[in-house]
């Protein structure tokens, strides 16, 4: 299982499945560039892996002009 955290506002998610950033990306319907994927104080690009009992945190980038 994989726990990830959207901004810290709603309950964790869990995904038992998932192998890439991407394909939470994909899951959370968020391009590659509409947020910060996290992992122990880490930023991943796209093509990382994730790793069963990864906890995930998910920052949304919000451009504000």
């Amino acid at each position: 299982m994989i726990t990830v955290t959207i901004d810290g506002k709603k309950p964790p998610l869990t995904y038992p499945k998932l192998k890439t950033v991407l394909q939470l990306l994909h899951n959370l319907n968020l391009r590659v560039n509409d947020a910060l994927i996290i992992r122990d104080g880490e930023l991943l690009t796209p093509d990382r892996h994730l790793w069963p009992g990864d906890e995930i945190t998910v920052r949304r980038v919000v451009s504000r002009g």
